[in-house]
């Protein structure tokens, strides 16, 4: 068996102002595109290296690259599974195998899950964190979409939070405050979520400092994004979550995410599946993740000005399975 591996950087521009978080705001989105090439077909697979975790596009090519052999001499998806650690990298390579594994049997990816066959699911819509009377013109202009997710900073999100609801009365409201509040706003900030009936929060405290999310009594559900990663980690954060958010990029890859969302599930965990900012490529196989999600989050080809062609298609929160020229 002979493969030819193919490693590209690629620039996304997002539209508008650009995406903004806790942790700061971003206007392109920068990926990594791997491609293996097998008997004239070609599997892709797309990550995003995150500097919250270590990466870069630098370090996430030069770990690509120190399994190229393994990787053109055969490597399978489950050898790959020991052979990389999870993250970014693996995600890509992953990917990029189940691809290729569809384009030479003959199968979707579904097939190879044994999934039935896909259906299409309903977005979360993400508002940027602004200020609370720029959170409200967003917040308006998104009233109709049935699900938003409202990206939070810490201090002031009590005011951000009452401008969104107010704005968008009938939307189901999810909060991401990415680690930014602390002990000191915990309780004012959680206080206006259930005033305003938000039913989830994501990842309120920093990783490695919530242990506040065990003693506080809570009337909405509680979900970890950075404190999660793998399926190891599912145990020893029951106590402190309802529910995680499982993404291909921290869990290095579709193989790890689907183990995850079968333990997850015995655990009585809620589960959200989504994403770093990407492109329809990285939604793509997210979407065999999210069949079974309570709540998906694969929003980010609406931000974009520019995606790939052909891209996954949407009808306002809707989003559909990808068609094979794309991934699968």
């Amino acid at each position: 068996m002979t493969r030819t591996l193919q490693i590209k950087a690629e620039r996304f521009k997002i539209a508008g102002e650009g995406f903004a978080i806790s942790r700061g705001r971003r206007t392109h989105v920068e990926v990594l595109t791997v491609g293996l090439t097998e008997q004239g077909a070609t599997g892709f697979g797309e990550c995003v290296p995150y500097a919250r975790y270590g990466e870069s596009i630098e370090s996430v090519s030069q770990q690509i690259r120190q399994i190229q052999k393994d990787l053109e001499t055969g490597i399978t998806r489950q050898d790959l599974q020991i052979a990389m650690p999870a993250g970014a990298a693996r995600n890509a390579v992953d990917c990029a195998l189940w691809d290729l594994e569809a384009k030479l049997t003959g199968k979707t990816p579904a097939d190879i899950a044994s999934i039935p066959t896909l259906s299409p699911v309903t977005t979360l819509y993400t508002l940027s964190v602004d200020t609370p009377e720029k959170m409200a013109k967003a917040a308006a202009e998104a009233a109709g979409r049935p699900q938003l997710k409202v990206k939070l900073g810490g201090a002031g999100d009590d005011e951000r939070i009452a401008a969104v609801r107010e704005n968008a009365p009938r939307a189901t409201l999810i909060v991401d405050a990415n680690e930014a509040w602390d002990e000191q706003n915990f309780q004012r900030n959680l206080s206006a979520c259930e005033a305003a009936g938000v039913a989830l929060i994501e990842q309120p405290l920093p990783a490695g400092q919530d242990a506040l999310l065990a003693e506080v009594e809570k009337n909405l559900i509680v979900c970890a994004d950075e404190s999660f990663h793998t399926a190891k980690d599912l145990e020893e954060l029951r106590d402190r979550y309802d529910a995680i958010n499982i993404k291909l990029d921290k869990a290095g890859g579709l193989t790890e995410a689907l183990k995850i969302a079968e333990v997850a599930r015995k655990l009585d965990y809620r589960i959200m599946v989504g994403c770093m900012m990407s492109t329809s490529l990285a939604m793509a196989p997210a979407m065999l993740a999210a069949q079974k999600a309570d709540y998906v989050d694969l929003d980010p080809p609406l931000l974009l000005e520019e995606d790939r062609t052909p891209a996954l298609r949407f009808d306002g929160s809707t989003l559909f399975p990808a068609s094979p020229e794309l991934w699968g």
